[in-house]
C-alpha cells in the first residue's frame, strides 16, 4: 500500500484518497496523521495518542503476526478498533455470535476444511445450485471460489488455506449489488452500492467493481443499525455490508471493524463526520 514499493497494489490509490482525507479531518481536530506500516520495526507507539488500523488490506495473510503486533501496539497506545474488537472480527465466526443477538444473516454452512465433501454438503443444505466458499479469515475475496454443481473442484491455490464458510450464492449481488452503510463515532455517515463487472460476482473494485452513493430508505438503515446495536463493545469505524433478501430486508455479509474501505462519496461531509466521530471517541471511551 506504501508509495514507494514495487508492487504496490492495484487498489492502493482507494488507500491515498482515505488517508488524505483522514489527515484533513484529523487536522480540523488538532490532530496530525502519520502513516506507519503496521509491520515495521523500531517504532514508539507511545508518540502517539492512538493508532488507527486503516488500510492493512494485508493482515488475512499472516493474521498471527497482525494480532501479535496489535498487542505490542495497544501496550504503549489506544488501540481504534480494540484489539478485543479486531481479535473477534478477524475470523468470521463472529457472525454467530451476531446472529445470537438477533442480526439477519446469509445462511452459512461451516467447515473445518474447504473439501468436497463440505461443498455437497452446503449444496444439500441450501437446495442452491451455486455456493460461494470463503475463508473464515479472509478479506477483499482473497482465496474465494464461486461454485456450481457438478463443476470440477478447484485448485487447492484458490481455495480458504484453513477453515471455510460456504453460502448459497445469492442472485441479488448481479442484479442489485451490495450496500455498505459506514458510521463513524457510532454515527451513521453514508452508505454506497457496490455492483460487480458484467459476468463476475466480486465487487472489489480490484475484479472491476463500482461503487456509487446511495441514500438509504429508513428501513434499510434500520437493519444495518441493528447490526452495528450488537456489536459488544463501542466501536470507532465500521461498515456493515449487506444484501438484498427475498422479502426486501437486508441480510448481514459481513461486519467490518478491522480496516474497512469507507468509499469516501462525498468528501467534505467524510471529513466533518470523521473529524466529530473521532473527536467524540477520544474523548468518551
Amino acid at each position: 500500500m506504501l508509495p514507494d514499493v514495487p508492487d504496490r497494489r492495484k487498489d492502493a490509490h482507494e488507500g491515498d484518497a482515505q488517508v488524505a482525507l483522514m489527515r484533513q479531518a484529523l487536522a480540523q481536530v488538532g490532530r496530525d496523521l502519520e502513516v506507519v506500516q503496521w509491520d515495521g520495526e523500531g517504532i514508539d507507539w507511545s508518540r502517539y495518542e492512538a493508532a488507527i488500523t486503516a488500510i492493512t488490506w494485508d493482515y488475512a495473510e499472516r493474521p498471527e503476526a497482525f494480532l501479535a503486533r496489535l498487542e505490542a501496539i495497544s501496550a504503549e497506545t489506544r488501540l481504534i478498533n480494540s484489539v478485543d474488537v479486531i481479535r473477534w472480527n478477524m475470523r468470521k465466526t463472529y457472525l454467530r455470535d451476531l446472529a445470537g443477538r438477533g442480526a439477519q444473516l446469509v445462511p452459512t454452512h461451516w467447515a473445518a476444511r474447504a473439501t468436497p465433501e463440505a461443498a455437497e454438503a452446503a449444496f444439500a443444505e441450501f437446495g442452491a445450485d451455486r455456493i460461494v466458499i470463503k475463508p473464515v479469515v479472509g478479506a477483499g475475496a482473497w482465496r474465494q471460489v464461486l461454485l456450481r454443481r457438478g463443476e470440477p473442484w478447484p485448485d487447492a491455490e484458490a481455495l480458504p488455506p484453513h477453515e471455510a464458510m460456504i453460502q448459497p450464492f445469492l442472485p441479488a449481488i448481479q442484479s442489485e449489488g451490495e450496500y455498505s452503510f459506514i458510521f463513524l463515532g457510532g454515527q451513521f455517515s453514508h452508505a454506497v452500492i457496490k455492483t460487480p463487472k458484467e459476468g463476475d460476482y466480486r465487487i472489489q473494485v480490484s475484479f472491476g467493481g463500482v461503487a456509487e452513493p446511495y441514500l438509504p430508505s429508513m428501513e434499510d438503515l434500520a437493519d444495518a443499525r441493528a447490526v452495528l446495536d450488537s456489536v459488544p463493545e463501542d466501536v470507532f469505524h465500521a461498515r456493515v455490508d449487506m444484501v438484498r433478501a427475498e422479502d426486501g430486508s437486508l441480510l448481514l455479509m459481513e461486519l467490518e471493524l478491522i480496516e474497512p474501505y469507507l468509499f469516501i462519496d462525498d468528501a467534505p461531509e467524510f471529513v466533518r463526520a470523521f473529524a466529530e466521530g473521532y473527536a467524540t471517541f477520544i474523548e468518551t471511551v
